[in-house]
């Protein structure tokens, strides 16, 4: 009876993952600000992202495609470093998902405020922030920006700091 029980949980849970992860969703609903909730690398202990780890990652995704990716950490200090990742586009269409013109993947969707992925060996939750300051997204978004370097400064650091 226990094996009979036990194989109508498994099914169900099974059932269950199934189905969270074929939930559909408009692609429109990426636009906005997210937050890393978790990340987890293969074989390794989960990592909760905000107040205990001192780490956040940021992603914006506007209307447009624009798309900005920023890692932000508190120091011993408590100050709060906002450090660019990246600033370019992004493409959803029909659940598939693609930022920097890279290659593109399926995007998962658990809710509509809640997203997964992976990255390289590690699994991440994203949770869309729908009460973050407009400021504050902005000035994220801006760091991001000013993250790429004019061509006429790119040729004085390769000059001046890598003697190229």
């Amino acid at each position: 009876m226990k094996k009979v029980i036990l194989a109508i949980a498994m099914a169900f849970i099974s059932a269950m993952q199934t189905n969270a992860q074929n939930v559909k969703i408009d692609d429109k609903e990426i636009v906005g600000a997210w937050l890393m909730e978790s990340m987890q690398w293969k074989g390794e202990n989960k990592i909760v992202c905000g107040k205990e780890s001192g780490y956040a990652q940021f992603k914006y995704y506007g209307t447009d495609g624009e798309y900005a990716c920023a890692q932000i950490v508190m120091t011993n200090e408590g100050k709060c470093v906002v450090i660019p990742q990246e600033y370019g586009t992004y493409t959803l269409k029909d659940g598939w998902y693609s930022e920097m013109g890279r290659e593109k993947i399926k995007y998962v969707w658990i809710n509509k405020t809640t997203s997964k992925g992976t990255w390289n060996t590690r699994q991440d939750i994203w949770k869309k922030q729908t009460n973050m300051p407009k400021e504050l997204v902005q000035f994220i978004v801006d760091c991001c920006k000013t993250k790429e370097t004019p061509d006429n400064i790119q040729k004085l650091i390769k000059q001046y700091m890598f003697n190229k």
